[in-house]
Parts: C-alpha cells; structure tokens; sequence
C-alpha cells in the first residue's frame, strides 16, 4: 500500500513539472526529453521506447554500491593492454584510450560507462575481484561482451 501512494505520489509530480518541460522539448510532440542535474538533455523518439521504469531502492544502499566503483581503475583492453577508467562522483567517466569521456551509473550492482564513441563498459565483482565487460557500438549490456579482462581499483583510499 506505501509503494502504491509513493508510486501515485511520484506520478503526481511528474505530471506537475511535465509542463516545463514540455516547453524546451523540441516541437515533435512524439519525443521525451530528459534533463540531467549537471544540465545536460537526451531526446528520444517516443516510437523507441518500450517503458519506463522508475525504481525506488533503498537510497542508502545506493550510496554504498556506488562509491565502491568511484575513482580510478585499471582495466584490460581485450588484446593484453591495459588502460584506465576513472569515474567520478557527478556520473562522469573518463578513460585513457578510445573516445575519453562518458557517463556512468550503478545498475543490478554493477557500474555502467556509456562512452562517447558508442561503446560501454560494465565494471561488476565477481567473487573477491572485479572484472570489466566491453560491449562494442550498437551492443546493449545484455549483449554478449565483445571481451572481458580483469578490473583493478588503483586508489586504495577510501571515499
């Protein structure tokens, strides 16, 4: 019953501030746009969406999942290289091969990096290590990997 009125609730006021957002979305009505804390926009057809999820976690235990995976991190490149990604706390991400910019967010425990040039990278534990999961341009993180390689936290320090 609590999930249902907080449900209703989060609807509610949704469906207030959908308005305002209306008015800066572009003038195809059969788009959504989404805007980011830091003021960042994604527009998406309406026709490529099958439906939205709004999940509502213990925010405490996202805080936790979360800042195991922020700082750097020294990952394989699938061919015996190494390189590193380094994600920050505003869901920034950045790496020293490849397109060096990207987002990232915690899901189904695992920190996800969508990278500017198409390709993502899934960082997980997977027993007392962690491992990285490259998924090439036009991959989903269901997708098989196109290579998974080791994954090493280089800043020990807590955060």
């Amino acid at each position: 019953m609590n999930k249902t009125k907080a449900m209703l609730g989060l609807l509610g006021v949704l469906l207030f501030a959908a308005p305002p957002v209306l008015v800066a979305a572009p003038t195809d009505a059969n788009t959504i746009v989404i805007v980011f804390k830091d003021g960042r926009q994604q527009t998406y057809s309406m026709a490529d969406i099958e439906r939205i999820d709004f999940k509502t976690p213990d925010s405490a235990s996202i805080v936790v999942r979360g800042n195991s995976f922020l700082g750097k991190w020294k990952v394989g490149e699938g061919n015996g290289g190494s390189f590193y990604i380094t994600l920050e706390r505003n869901g920034t991400a950045s790496k020293t091969l490849g397109a060096s910019h990207g987002t990232w967010t915690v899901v189904d425990n695992e920190a996800r990096i969508s990278w500017d040039d198409g390709w993502h990278d899934a960082i997980r534990k997977v027993g007392t290590k962690y491992e990285k999961r490259a998924f090439e341009r036009g991959k989903s993180f269901t997708d098989t990997p196109s290579n998974v390689t080791d994954a090493k936290k280089t800043d020990a320090q807590p955060i």
